[in-house]
């Protein structure tokens, strides 16, 4: 090919694969400027502007804009600079995109209403930022003021959930699900009267380690749990050894003897803090942050009340 034989636009079409109205677009924009023109006034292209073909449609394909190929055709910035920038955007785009799959597949999931649907994109779109503000809000109004120990804060605070940057529906479900949780009114207030009810209990009684508090639960979930696939009934007369051996190893972690007082005190913190909705959030957490759910304490507790109840203690006995 001759380097010096100028080409109209049609026979660059040609040679390039591009459609007229393509060059045309591109040479208007000034990206791929005539090398001359007829005496009628039609354009002429020479191999530069040929080799500036090749450069605009790889970039255009890469999704560069026409101002920053220009920038970089007239040296003004690198290719290398307009590849990092547009990266980085991309990435932006695929983390949206890959949020609105995940909304849209959880919406499919659950047969979402329309109202539904707009609160789950609203939530979901949330920044990290204002994912954690959400949290650390219902944290402050549940727990701040009300004595509850360092550790205890440091927990909260450090299992703050973190929607990944690719989330599964699920994850976006149960996201969306703890932010209206937490949000709640009832909720709230809930949280905070266990937290002031466990403060006042370990001042009385008080601060069991964590250690021993997770033995007597690992103990309180083995008992009851071999309960209930035997079938037996705490209300019963079979559940009763059951019962009192659960109270008996909770007098001991708090330091006290077992007694009709005892069972009174016990009933009460047990009842304060029969909340299923404690445990929903946990295991809300533990699924955005895609982390194994741990064992519940909620039918344990619950098994226990009815059997503290049918032995008489509250002022009444469940027949």
């Amino acid at each position: 090919m001759d380097d010096d034989a100028l080409h109209s636009i049609g026979e660059l079409a040609r040679l390039t694969g591009l459609t007229v109205k393509t060059i045309r677009f591109w040479s208007d924009a000034g990206v791929v400027p005539p090398t001359a023109r007829t005496p009628a006034g039609y354009r002429l292209y020479g191999q530069e502007a040929l080799a500036r073909l090749g450069l605009v449609r790889t970039l255009r394909d890469l999704g560069v804009g026409l101002v920053d190929i220009r920038r970089v055709l007239e040296r003004e910035i690198t290719v290398t600079e307009v590849a990092a920038a547009h990266a980085e955007a991309l990435e932006v785009q695929i983390r949206t995109l890959r949020l609105r799959r995940a909304v849209l597949r959880a919406v499919a999931g659950r047969g979402a209403t329309p109202e539904e649907t707009e609160l789950m994109h609203k939530l979901a779109n949330l920044s990290d930022r204002e994912r954690r503000r959400l949290i650390h809000d219902f944290i402050d109004h549940a727990f701040e003021g009300v004595g509850a120990d360092d550790a205890f804060m440091t927990a909260m605070r450090g299992s703050v959930p973190v929607l990944p940057d690719d989330p599964a529906p699920e994850q976006v479900a149960a996201w969306v699900e703890l932010a209206e949780l937490v949000q709640d009114d009832g909720f709230r207030a809930g949280m905070r009267r266990a937290a002031e009810d466990q403060v006042r209990a370990a001042e009385e009684v008080g601060r069991p380690g964590p250690e021993e508090t997770r033995k007597l639960a690992d103990i309180m979930r083995a008992r009851t749990d071999a309960a209930r696939a035997a079938g037996i009934d705490p209300a019963s007369e079979e559940a009763r050894p059951v019962v009192d051996e659960l109270v008996r190893r909770s007098a001991e972690l708090s330091g006290r003897e077992d007694g009709p007082e005892y069972r009174e005190w016990l009933l009460e913190r047990l009842e304060i803090g029969d909340d299923s909705r404690y445990e929903r959030y946990w295991r809300l957490v533990a699924v955005v942050n895609g982390r194994p759910e741990t064992p519940g304490m909620g039918p344990a507790v619950k098994w226990l009340i009815a059997g503290l109840r049918a032995s008489g203690v509250g002022g009444r006995a469940e027949g």
